[in-house]
């Protein structure tokens, strides 16, 4: 007799005719996962696979990961440059030159009429590192604008803030080896399984052969809620209440290190005062959890040998995102969880080459973390780069999320968007769409020609995709890794490296500079940037001087930094307790909390949050073409409480209105237990959705929105009339 599986219909994997891999690095989230993608007789890329001794993921690959190969060929790629007069005609098909002509005299019109900030440039997380230091370049070094900035700002912006207040410099200190030593966990708005599989994994992992506390931090019972020893259902926005709350238990209690503060670390003695009114009694009235609860978790992460935090969006985005994880560094530095294997602040950054824009594109500076506000930096790049350095500004320009609202009041006359979509993922985009109406000119440079915001382009440049590219991908862990190109771009669409240099040459400026043809001679030149000394007068972090394309390969990445003459890189940075600040202390930080965001009132009584869904990406610009990830959430939909869905007669898979002070989105309701009784979760991925309808309050240090603290209403909305409108936006 046959019992359980051998009843049942095998699994059977389709034989795809492979007859070549070739390496890549995934284009999804910031875990880094290296892969291989096969390619069919004919040359076609058909499917990926994990690479198996690569230490990020030992094989392993997410769905996304699974299924990227399709994206290559998807419906709605770019094939050829576009040009329209007016963003309301027709599109018009054009050369190269005609494209990249019409871009480079409409930005010098723009310049020599309203002066060098009135262009500006918004990137991305997606693109190559070697791509990113050209555009940096070409932006900093021919164009001259100080209005260019990442669409980083809106994910991981506050912990490059908070990094930068507590150590000095950008960089996360620690690594996913840290899962493996680590004592304890606490997770903030951070849900893994679905944000970051193969790093939840991973933790799973460790976490199965050593058994080691996990504290999630979170207003929603998510799925890493779920499996956590410890859930705290925190009131939304008021993080910065338990970090100084769990620093006052650990002080008054003598579980913090004082070794260690007083040798490597500044402002103890104002956070042990600022906390004293932090008290867990007080804290609890403001977050929703149990006091004796405070208590007990500041116990066990203080009395762990080694202990660790991680945090996604939960914190960065919120008006006080900043401090946020500066107080996550503070609980790190108290207990000398810095620098050490199993002690750390990791931020789990969001897009595949989130770090390389931090690191490489000069967005919020210059190349290699350089800062404009330093002559010494703008005087070596500009020797570097054949660039006096009198061109750089000496203070950064505006952030993304400055850049609309400069749109708005006149300020801003052109708009270059590359592998970015504001249209979708911008808070209240009902505000972008009217700003975007007032430009002179826009340009979108994408893979995807039907992204939602080339409706307000007068030129379109068709990208290539991440497999069709050479280059390299850094991860949340500081590893480089490799990205070769697997197929020939698609059509007439091109490289973004190309398009760079390309546009470069329509300026005097960029004709007498050294602009590298290849991704090669790209990232030897930032081997070159990379050495120096930091303001502590020790070898600056960020060192690439070791690496090369043959080494990357081999090692299947390496993390920075590895200097000219080491084996390897670097797991973790600050194990030596020296920083980069000038006296190579750390800063423990007393910021009080300010409650300052919207709330549930009576005309809105639901909390607004939003968040990522295992199978979708972003905006959906590629997932959503992707059949295997589109299937398991096609529309937008909302979970909200069962109870509270039954008292506004809401019944599963039934259409509502969400309403906020901004706008109204349509949506499908998903009952549920997953979110408290006064609140409704919405994935952030659909188009003209959830984010018509969120805050656009901006953290006053990291100018990140807060997308996860608003207020909004249900309405019931005619069930026919909401699946017509639904079915027009999935078309579209």
């Amino acid at each position: 007799m046959l019992f359980g599986r051998r009843k049942k219909n095998p699994i059977i994997l389709r034989d795809k005719g492979v007859v070549e891999w070739k390496y890549a690095t995934c284009g999804y989230c910031s875990t880094g996962c290296a892969m291989e993608v096969g390619l069919d007789a004919a040359g076609n890329a058909v499917t990926t696979r994990g690479v198996a001794d690569a230490p990020v993921n030992l094989g392993k690959l997410c769905i996304k990961g699974i299924t990227e190969a399709e994206i290559l060929r998807a419906p709605g790629r770019g094939t050829d440059p576009l040009m329209r007069n007016h963003s309301y005609e027709q599109w018009q098909t054009v050369d190269w030159d005609s494209a990249l002509d019409k871009t480079a005299s409409e930005f010098k019109r723009v310049q020599e009429r309203y002066g060098r900030d009135a262009v500006a440039i918004v990137s991305t997380g997606q693109i190559l590192t070697e791509e990113f230091y050209t555009l940096g370049k070409l932006a900093r070094g021919v164009i001259g604008t100080n209005n260019y900035d990442g669409n980083t700002t809106l994910c991981m912006a506050s912990a490059v803030s908070g990094y930068k207040r507590s150590f000095g410099s950008d960089g996360p200190p620690g690594c996913y080896d840290d899962f493996s030593h680590t004592e304890c966990l606490m997770a903030f708005g951070s849900n893994l399984p679905e944000q970051h599989p193969v790093i939840y994994w991973r933790l799973k992992e460790a976490q199965e052969k050593r058994k080691f506390p996990v504290i999630v931090v979170d207003p929603r019972v998510t799925m890493f809620a779920q499996f956590a020893d410890i859930h705290l259902p925190i009131t939304p926005g008021t993080d910065l209440v338990l970090l100084n709350s769990l620093a006052h238990v650990i002080f008054a209690e003598g579980l913090a290190d004082e070794d260690y503060i007083a040798q490597h670390c500044n402002g103890g003695e104002d956070l042990r005062e600022l906390v004293k009114r932090y008290d867990p009694a007080t804290a609890a009235k403001i977050t929703g959890i149990d006091e004796d609860m405070i208590r007990n978790v500041a116990r066990i992460y203080a009395r762990a040998g080694a202990a660790m935090s991680i945090w996604t969006m939960g914190i960065n985005q919120s008006t006080h995102g900043s401090d946020g994880v500066c107080g996550i560094n503070n609980l790190n530095l108290i207990t000398g969880n810095i620098g050490k294997p199993g002690g750390t602040s990791l931020s789990i950054t969001g897009q595949c080459n989130a770090m390389g824009t931090r690191e490489w594109s000069s967005c919020s500076g210059l190349p290699g973390y350089r800062a404009l506000e330093n002559a010494e930096h703008r005087k070596e790049v500009g020797e570097f780069w054949g660039v006096d350095p009198a061109f750089f500004p000496e203070k950064r320009g505006l952030f993304m999320t400055d850049i609309f609202p400069a749109i708005e009041s006149g300020e801003i006359k052109a708009l270059w968007l590359v592998a970015t979509n504001p249209l979708t993922s911008m808070p209240n985009t009902t505000r972008i769409r009217k700003a975007l109406e007032k430009l002179e000119f826009c340009v979108v440079q994408d893979a995807y020609a039907d992204v939602e915001s080339a409706q307000y382009a007068n030129v379109f440049f068709p990208a290539s995709v991440w497999a069709e590219k050479d280059g390299c991908f850094t991860n949340t862990e500081r590893r480089v890794n490799r990205v070769t190109p697997v197929t020939a771009p698609l059509a007439n669409s091109k490289p973004d490296l190309w398009i760079f240099n390309q546009l470069a040459k329509r300026w005097e400026q960029g004709r007498t500079m050294k602009f590298p043809d290849t991704a090669a001679q790209v990232f030897e030149e930032m081997r070159a940037l990379s050495p120096g000394t930091g303001a502590n007068g020790e070898p600056r972090i960020l060192d690439l001087s070791g690496m090369d394309y043959d080494k990357l390969l081999s090692q299947r990445g390496i993390q920075w930094p590895m200097r000219e003459g080491d084996e390897t890189g670097t797991a973790r940075l600050y194990t030596d307790g020296v920083f980069q600040f000038a006296d190579g202390k750390a800063k423990l930080l007393a910021m009080e909390w300010r409650d300052n965001n919207e709330k549930p009132d009576s005309d809105f009584p639901f909390w607004l949050n939003s968040g990522r869904v295992v199978e979708h990406f972003h905006t959906r610009t590629k997932t959503g073409k992707v059949g295997n990830c589109n299937k398991y959430s096609p529309t937008a939909y909302m979970e909200i409480n069962t109870d509270a869905a039954r008292e506004l007669g809401i019944e599963q898979m039934e259409y509502v209105r969400l309403v906020s002070r901004r706008g109204d989105a349509v949506v499908m309701a998903q009952l549920t237990q997953r979110v408290p009784y006064n609140m409704v979760f919405v994935p952030f991925h659909f188009f003209d959705c959830v984010n018509r309808v969120s805050l656009g309050l901006l953290d006053p240090h990291s100018r990140q929105p807060a997308f996860k603290q608003a207020a909004v209403r249900l309405e019931k909305v005619d069930q026919l009339e909401a699946a017509r409108l639904n079915r027009e936006l999935r078309a579209y």
